[in-house]
């Protein structure tokens, strides 16, 4: 069986309000992509990526994307992209939530890792914001940061 390597990048969204085709070129007018990001069991949430760091990531055949927005960070992988006819840039992309335990269901070690990692970091965060506004800490409590 062949072996291939997962890539993930880490990409900053935006929450987005404004739908249909105006909405979209003016996104494309600022160097950005619509996009949606659903699953299993969740809402449809409309982003908007950047598009150079979006079509840089999507030059590789297996790419996971850890999306942060709205304070939030899901890992997800792209299901349809749609380019331009003539000159093939990024004109919307679909993205499917990956869990953790569906990544395991599916033996797809890298992606349950990284799906695992951020979960535990998220975990972490809501631990010591909880501790924090209980008082249970004297000093600043420095950002959680996910190990690598």
């Amino acid at each position: 069986m062949e072996e291939f390597h997962v890539l993930q990048v880490d990409i900053t969204a935006q929450s987005r309000s404004d739908f249909g085709k105006g909405a979209a070129r003016r996104l494309r007018r600022e160097g950005l992509v619509p996009a949606v990001l659903y699953g299993q069991g969740s809402e449809l949430v409309h982003i908007a990526l950047p598009n150079h760091d979006l079509d840089l990531a999507l030059r590789k055949s297996h790419v996971v994307f850890s999306v942060s927005f709205d304070g939030k960070t899901i890992i997800a992988k792209p299901r349809d992209i749609q380019r331009e006819p003539v000159k093939r840039y990024i004109e919307h992309v679909d993205l499917i939530i990956i869990t953790a335990t569906e990544a395991q269901a599916r033996n797809d070690e890298a992606v349950a890792d990284i799906a695992a990692a951020v979960a535990a970091a998220e975990a972490a965060e809501e631990a010591i914001s909880i501790a924090a506004a209980a008082g249970e800490f004297d000093e600043p409590v420095a950002e959680a940061t996910p190990a690598e």
